[in-house]
C-alpha cells in the first residue's frame, strides 16, 4: 500500500520532538534525531541533505545573517538557505552540549536511522500520527510559510526550489482544500 506523507501540524511537531528529546518506554531520549528533524522543520532542508554531511563550520556568517550553501542530493541543484540567528544558536548549543566539533558531522546518523526512530515515536503516539515521515516535516515548514505569509504560494514554490506553482500546490495539499471549499461555497439547497 503506498501511504502519502501528511504535513505535520504544530501540536504534533511539538509532541513528536518532545517525546523524541524525553524519551518514552523503553527508548532513550535521541537528541540527535530531535534536533535534525528540527533543523529540518525550520529551514525546509531535507534530511537526506543534512543527515552525515552538515558541520557548524558549513554555515557562513553572511553580514548579520548566517547560510547554508548545499548541492540538494535529490534535485542535484545548489541552494542558499537563510539560516536564522535562533536556529544557529540552537545548532551551535545542541554541538557544544554533545562535543562535537565545528567541522564534525553535526548529524552522524542515516536518513533510515532517523526515519526508524521516528516511526517508532510516532507508533508510540498512536491515532492521528499515521503517514508522518521525516518528510513531514520539510511540508510542515511549507505549510507554516504559506499560512504565515498571506498564503502567498510563489513564496513557498522558491523556498522549496519547485519547478511550478502546482506541485508546490499538490505539495502541501491547496488543491484538496480549494476544492472542498469551493463545493461549500457553491451548494445552493432550495
Amino acid at each position: 500500500m503506498n501511504k502519502r506523507t501528511v504535513a505535520l501540524t504544530a501540536e504534533q511537531y511539538v509532541e513528536i520532538i518532545k517525546t523524541i528529546q524525553e524519551g518514552f518506554l523503553d527508548h532513550r531520549p535521541n537528541p540527535r534525531v530531535a534536533a535534525a528533524l528540527v533543523v529540518e522543520a525550520n529551514l525546509g532542508v531535507r534530511i537526506s541533505d543534512i543527515s552525515r554531511k552538515l558541520t557548524l563550520s558549513n554555515i557562513i556568517r553572511d553580514g548579520r545573517r548566517y547560510r547554508l550553501d548545499l548541492i540538494e542530493q535529490k534535485t542535484k541543484k545548489k541552494r542558499t538557505f537563510t539560516v536564522p540567528v535562533e536556529l544557529y544558536t540552537y545548532l551551535q548549543s545542541y554541538c557544544i552540549e554533545n562535543k562535537i566539533g565545528a567541522d564534525d558531522v553535526i548529524f552522524p546518523i542515516s536518513e533510515r536511522t532517523i526515519q526508524n526512530h521516528l516511526a517508532m515515536v510516532c507508533d508510540y503516539l498512536g491515532p492521528g500520527y499515521e503517514n508522518i515521515s521525516t518528510h513531514s516535516f520539510r511540508k510542515f515548514f511549507a505549510t507554516s510559510i504559506y499560512n504565515e505569509n498571506g498564503k502567498d504560494i510563489a513564496l513557498v514554490q522558491r523556498l522549496l526550489q519547485h519547478s511550478s506553482p502546482a506541485t508546490t500546490q499538490r505539495y502541501i495539499g491547496i488543491e484538496p482544500e480549494r476544492i472542498e471549499k469551493a463545493l461549500e461555497t457553491h451548494l445552493n439547497l432550495l
